[in-house]
């Protein structure tokens, strides 16, 4: 006896392809409309040479946009520009 034989379940049918088989039985066009929703969507036309200026039209991102690269070394903490008020003027 192989081991296919073995594991075999011929009359087996899971919840879900008993649930899809009554639902394709009670609806016989749900097929077709299920085509119709993906032409909707995905099957379209590609204009290539309107891709291409899209992609011609990018402008790079800078890797972390929510941060502001200061490389200058800082300045000392007792100069009025580096102080947190520039109001206040060191004692």
């Amino acid at each position: 006896m192989s081991l296919a034989r073995l594991f075999q379940r011929p009359h087996y049918r899971s919840e879900a392809t008993q649930f899809i088989s009554d639902l394709k039985n009670a609806k016989p066009d749900l097929d077709r409309k299920q085509r119709e929703g993906r032409s909707l969507l995905w099957d379209k036309r590609i204009d290539r040479e309107l891709q291409a200026e899209f992609r011609a039209g990018r402008v790079a991102q800078p890797g972390y946009v929510y941060y502001e690269w200061d490389l200058a070394p800082h300045e000392s903490a007792s100069t009025p520009e580096a102080s947190p008020n520039p109001t206040q003027t060191p004692a």
